[in-house]
C-alpha cells in the first residue's frame, strides 16, 4: 500500500497532552496495576491526553479548515496549571486519571474550542466535557479488572504542570483488541508556552 495515499476520512480530536514526566509519575503509581490485570487494554503512554473536543469521522479535507482558527486560540491562551489525581471508572469499562488544578479554566479552554470548530462549519454535538486521562479499557465480559485497578489510584495526586500546547489530534481507530494509536496532525504553542 501506498503511505501516501490518504484516507477519505480520519478519526479526529482536539486535546492537551501531559508532560511526559507527569505521565512517567501516574504509570508508576499504575504499576500494582499493570501486573495484576495485563489483559486489560491499556493504552500506550505516549498516547495519554486529554481530550476537549471529540469531533468523531471527519472528511480528510475539512482537517486543514482548523488549523489556522486553532493556532490562533492558541496563541492568545495562557498555559493552564494541571495535575493528574486520583482515578475512578464509567461503567466498569474504562479506566481513568481525573484531572486537577486549573479545571474551570480547562472547561473555559473547551468550550472556546468547541465554539470555534462550529464556526468553521465543522459540525459538532459533543457531550459535555468531564476532564479526565483514558488509561485502560476492560475486555468484553470483563466487569471486574477496571474497578479493581481504579483503587491503586485512591490518593494520588500528581505534580502540577502547566499545558504547553493545543492538539489536533488523528486517530487510527483499532478494530478488536488493539489499542488505537494517536499522531499529532499538527500542535500550537499556547502564550508563553514551550
Amino acid at each position: 500500500m501506498n503511505d501516501s495515499i490518504q484516507p477519505a476520512t480520519i478519526r479526529v480530536f482536539i486535546a492537551l497532552a501531559p508532560p511526559d514526566d507527569a505521565k512517567d509519575e501516574l504509570a508508576r503509581a499504575l504499576a500494582p496495576a499493570y501486573a495484576a490485570h495485563p489483559g486489560m487494554r491499556w493504552n500506550r503512554i505516549e498516547d495519554w491526553h486529554i481530550t476537549l473536543a471529540f469531533l468523531g469521522e471527519l472528511p480528510t479535507a475539512t482537517v486543514p479548515l482548523l488549523r489556522d482558527p486553532l493556532a490562533e486560540l492558541a496563541a492568545a491562551r495562557r498555559p493552564l496549571d494541571l495535575s493528574l489525581e486520583g482515578g475512578g471508572h464509567f461503567d466498569s469499562r474504562v479506566l481513568w486519571s481525573g484531572i486537577a488544578g486549573d479545571v474551570p479554566g480547562l472547561h473555559r479552554l473547551a468550550d472556546d474550542v468547541r465554539s470555534l470548530v462550529k464556526e468553521t462549519g465543522i459540525p459538532y454535538e459533543g457531550r459535555p466535557l468531564r476532564p479526565h486521562l483514558t488509561l485502560a479499557r476492560a475486555r468484553r465480559g470483563d466487569l471486574t479488572s477496571v474497578p479493581d485497578a481504579a483503587g491503586v489510584l485512591d490518593g494520588f495526586a500528581g505534580r502540577t504542570w502547566p499545558t504547553a500546547r493545543l492538539h489536533l489530534v488523528g486517530s487510527d481507530y483499532a478494530r478488536g483488541p488493539a489499542p488505537a494509536r494517536y499522531r499529532d496532525i499538527d500542535s500550537w504553542r499556547f502564550a508563553g508556552g514551550t
